[in-house]
């Protein structure tokens, strides 16, 4: 398709929009490449999602996801009004982006290496960005932007970080909140449930921290798109303006239903992480067997490389024997491969598939 076109806005053409993990619908493939979660969300979930799916959807869903709200404070000890729902934690960071850090001439402080999206966010709302160099371990350096002259217009990163899946200290991030209280800290937990240490307690001490938070991922529900950032009521406020005069119904009948029992379930939940971060460690442990440099994980991937061959190749190899794992063509972590953790299965059948490729040469 042509790179521009006359009936476009004029901002549409230098756009330079996400790019998500492959999705191929092949039998037999093994998918460790979206960081989906391996196991079938919480059976009560999925009985409320079919209750859910009845005469009702001829109404409008509760437009202020009142229960949802509530289930989400409840188990993060808030009150509801600091809880801000949407659409995927995508279109919350959407909502965050625009309603937060649109601040002609001051610049959104981030990693240089962290989620894509990001930047895509950046250019689509025309928010100036500077990039913080991650440190050579690849770890966030809290220093860096707690000494950072003059005022942001924001502070964003995600904790564990994506791609590398390493996890900042809570002593780190209130570092950053106390040297720009009057800055928005936005901490993006997508992964914090598979042994990270969430940054909700310092909301109590810190007003301009905001905490956002997935179902995709720890709750097995990537497919129902439910997210929500934690934030003072203040902050929270400002989100709501822009939703409200974007979409006042983002969340359907059947998500909020869904939601609800998820975040209930706790049994399901703790179960279902555990059980991950279990076989997190164990194929850390394999890759690391086969000469794989493996970064300290506490999301549901690993964050790899091997120092006598070419991650691209690697990944190449491995979808010819119908695995996908994500490779980056960017810059610092060429040479890396994200592997989503599977089932004790799939990690042994990678591992399996892996130590071939080696051998072979």
């Amino acid at each position: 398709m042509a790179g521009q076109s006359n009936y476009w806005s004029d901002h549409v053409a230098d756009l330079a929009p996400y790019t998500p993990g492959e999705q191929p619908r092949v039998d037999g493939l093994l998918k460790l490449n979206t960081n989906e979660h391996p196991y079938a969300p919480s059976p009560r979930a999925l009985e409320a999602i079919r209750a859910a799916a009845g005469d009702g959807l001829r109404l409008y869903p509760d437009y202020d996801s009142v229960a949802l709200r509530q289930a989400v404070a409840a188990l993060h000890g808030v009150d509801p009004a600091q809880v801000f729902p949407g659409n995927g934690s995508d279109e919350v960071l959407a909502h965050i982006f625009d309603g937060l850090f649109r601040k002609a001439g001051r610049p959104l402080l981030m990693p240089d290496i962290s989620y894509s999206f990001y930047k895509t966010y950046c250019r689509l709302y025309r928010i100036e960005c500077e990039l913080i160099p991650l440190a050579e371990d690849f770890s966030v350096r809290a220093s860096d932007y707690a000494s950072h002259g003059g005022q942001p217009a924001g502070i964003v990163f995600a904790n564990p970080n994506a791609p590398t899946g390493m996890e900042m200290t809570q002593a780190d991030i209130e570092l950053i909140l106390r040297a720009h209280p009057g800055v928005p800290v936005v901490v993006d937990e997508a992964y914090v449930d598979f042994g990270a240490r969430s940054a909700v307690p310092l909301m109590a001490r810190y007003p301009n921290l905001v905490v956002v938070h997935t179902l995709s991922k720890s709750r097995a529900l990537a497919g129902l798109r439910v997210g929500y950032a934690l934030g003072s009521v203040e902050l929270v406020e400002g989100l709501r303006r822009i939703k409200d005069s974007f979409n006042s119904y983002p969340l359907d009948r059947l998500a909020q239903a869904g939601a609800v029992a998820a975040i209930e379930d706790r049994e399901h939940f703790e179960q279902g992480c555990r059980a991950v971060i279990q076989a997190r460690e164990e194929l850390s442990l394999s890759l690391a067997a086969m000469g794989f440099e493996v970064l300290p994980s506490r999301a549901n991937f690993v964050f790899a490389r091997h120092p006598g061959r070419d991650a691209a190749q690697l990944a190449a190899a491995l979808r010819e024997q119908r695995i996908l794992v994500r490779h980056f063509k960017t810059p610092r972590i060429e040479q890396f491969l994200r592997i989503s953790v599977g089932t004790p299965e799939d990690c042994e059948r990678l591992c399996s598939v892996l130590a071939g490729i080696l051998t072979a040469g």
